[in-house]
């Protein structure tokens, strides 16, 4: 299936102190680590930015659109990507998640047709919407949303059509969940440049399986 990529870069970063997406880590910085994941599963990659202050630098083969909704939140962010991509679906990721999973992201993939969106969920509470597929299905329920300012991920999801895939699924193919790490605080950070040198996240999080 062709499917588009989007990552959000339109936050702003207020708890790390740095763009997310611009930190080094491997050797390499976050967005170009997101890219590296995306590229094998996508055949377009768009990065949705806040405005003409953003300090991200042109990449090659991405697109960078400007957000719809700057200061809005991550929905307007997803609704911003999904007006610019050509496909019917996208993978739409945050700029600070450095170890996605290629194989968990292809098979989000394999699982949305026949629905609006296929959602991780690690726990029956916990779900990760900045790491989902979104089909554009999905802007006429995003587009209510935002001209009613119920900028609420969990009340847009509850609208529309959506898989989730819960944590003995998501570990099949990411056993660690690595996936879903994030980087909101420095701490975060050195946390991940501690998993990127061992290449061992077992190591730290408490399980053995390895991670490249």
């Amino acid at each position: 299936m062709k499917a588009s990529g989007i990552i959000l870069a339109g936050g702003k970063n207020l708890r790390l102190g740095t763009s997310k997406a611009l930190v080094s880590i491997g050797g390499k910085t976050v967005i170009e680590r997101i890219v590296g994941r995306l590229e094998p599963v996508t055949d377009e990659l768009i990065v949705v930015i806040s405005g003409a202050n953003h300090d991200l630098p042109p990449l090659p083969r991405v697109k960078q659109v400007t957000d719809i909704y700057p200061g809005k939140g991550p929905l307007g962010g997803i609704y911003t990507g999904l007006t610019a991509c050509q496909n019917e679906y996208a993978i739409t990721v945050a700029c600070d998640m450095p170890f996605l999973s290629t194989a968990l992201l292809r098979h989000m993939l394999d699982l949305v047709p026949g629905h609006d969106a296929v959602v991780p969920r690690t726990k029956e509470s916990l779900f990760e919407p900045l790491h989902s597929v979104y089909g554009r299905t999905c802007l006429p329920v995003i587009k209510k949303h935002m001209d009613t300012e119920n900028l609420s991920l969990r009340s847009f999801l509850a609208e529309v059509n959506v898989r989730y895939i819960e944590e003995d699924e998501c570990r099949r193919y990411d056993p660690d969940l690595m996936s879903f790490f994030n980087m909101n605080r420095p701490a975060d950070l050195d946390l991940a440049q501690k998993i990127a040198e061992l290449g061992q996240p077992g190591s730290i999080r408490g399980t053995s399986a390895p991670f490249i």
